[in-house]
């Protein structure tokens, strides 16, 4: 059986969401969430789960990197217990340390899906 699986990017500003599947293993970039209220956060994740009916989540768990932890990895924490509460869905997370690091960006531009297709192929190639 083939599963589609979702990959979270979570930031405060944004959330980078990617989409793979479990048949490919292959990470995509889908979208990006400009939304800092979190209804309206939730909002686009629910209808996107309703689109593509994802069978898991991952969500990425920033850390230094030393591997010490800081804000935004209870953050992030936070966001996938809030994932797994509100849709049911089996969540895990992630590091992703140096996630957007080897990312080649232009100025300016939104990196946030394409950080959560790499932390979304991490957890593809660890399975």
């Amino acid at each position: 059986m083939v599963d589609i699986v979702f990959g979270f990017d979570f930031g405060v500003k944004r959330i980078g969401i990617a989409m793979g599947n479990t048949l490919t293993g292959q990470a995509q970039p889908l979208t990006v969430i400009k939304a800092v209220d979190n209804a309206t956060r939730f909002q686009v994740i629910e209808d996107l789960i309703d689109q593509w009916k994802p069978a898991r989540l991952v969500v990425g768990e920033p850390r230094h990197p030393d591997g010490a932890e800081h804000d935004m990895t209870l953050r992030s924490r936070r966001f996938a217990n809030q994932l797994h509460g509100r849709f049911k869905l089996p969540v895990e997370l992630v590091d992703e340390r140096y996630s957007s690091a080897v990312i080649p960006q232009k100025r300016g531009e939104i990196i946030d899906a394409k950080a959560a297709a790499i932390i979304l192929q991490q957890y593809f190639d660890a399975h």
